[in-house]
């Protein structure tokens, strides 16, 4: 993505902690296939695991896991992908054969607000000068890496990673995103043990698990933060105006980011 100082974020925990609040991600790929197009992208909730050995020198990105169903295009050229990987490092002695592709995929997280401003809001400049435009502020987040493949259905490996992964997916998303804790009042979550094991092992046979060791993370918060103060608070006022939960998403994000901004000059 274009990265403009004003906008970049560097901050790699805030990034995770943006991953861990938004995970839906859009994995996108560009592999080779007789069979499929070359670029594919699936929308897919992901888990973000991070290293407690993380330190200032060495920052850990993180390792992202997810699922994707077989009948799915991209699951298909990843899998093609990895067979032949297989075929190829096979006839190689001495070769070890590996589960990781070796192109890099990328993973989009998107904020959970974004809107149009207009050039109305800029109380400030466009009474004086008029010299403004229309544009869209947003956030967002990129995660670059290796992806692995799981998707051999008889491999104790393969099943290990898959019922871990559903039962840990399950468990961030009834308690972090449904707030289903069973605390002060509220429901209890539901869990995967709930579900009869014969279907979960049949679910299990038709999905593959996919885990994306992050090479690299970039985040972008567009919010209005490049504006001179005045401008700021009528984008503000305008969007708390609009009376909308993206308006006031939006309204909380500019002036957040505008503090930020403040204090760092």
């Amino acid at each position: 993505m274009y990265l403009r100082a004003a906008h970049a974020e560097t901050d790699i925990p805030l990034l995770q902690q943006f991953i861990h609040e938004n995970p839906l991600g859009i994995l996108t790929t560009a592999i080779k296939s007789p069979n499929h197009p070359l670029i594919q992208s699936s929308h897919i909730p992901f888990l973000l695991d991070i290293s407690p050995e993380t330190n200032d020198e060495e920052p850990e990105y993180g390792i992202l896991r997810g699922h994707i169903a077989k009948q799915n295009p991209q699951a298909k050229v990843l899998m093609e992908a990895l067979a032949t990987q297989k075929e190829q490092l096979e006839t190689q002695p001495g070769s070890s054969v590996s589960l990781e592709l070796p192109d890099e995929v990328l993973i989009l997280f998107n904020g959970p607000h974004h809107h149009y401003v207009t050039p109305k809001f800029y109380t400030e400049t466009k009474p004086t000068t008029g010299k403004v435009v229309p544009t869209w502020n947003y956030s967002a987040v990129q995660a670059y890496g290796k992806i692995k493949i799981y998707s051999d259905s008889k491999s104790e490996e393969t099943g290990a990673f898959l019922q871990k992964q559903v039962e840990d997916l399950s468990r961030h998303a009834e308690t972090s995103v449904m707030g289903y804790t069973g605390c002060e009042g509220k429901p209890t979550a539901w869990n995967v043990g709930e579900a009869p094991s014969s279907y979960v092992e049949l679910l299990k046979k038709n999905i593959i698990g996919i885990e994306i060791r992050v090479e690299r993370l970039q985040g972008k918060f567009k919010m209005s933060q490049e504006m001179s103060k005045g401008d700021r608070e009528g984008v503000i006022k305008g969007f708390e105006e609009l009376g909308t939960d993206v308006g006031e998403g939006i309204a909380r994000m500019v002036m957040e980011r505008g503090e930020m901004k403040d204090r760092r000059e």
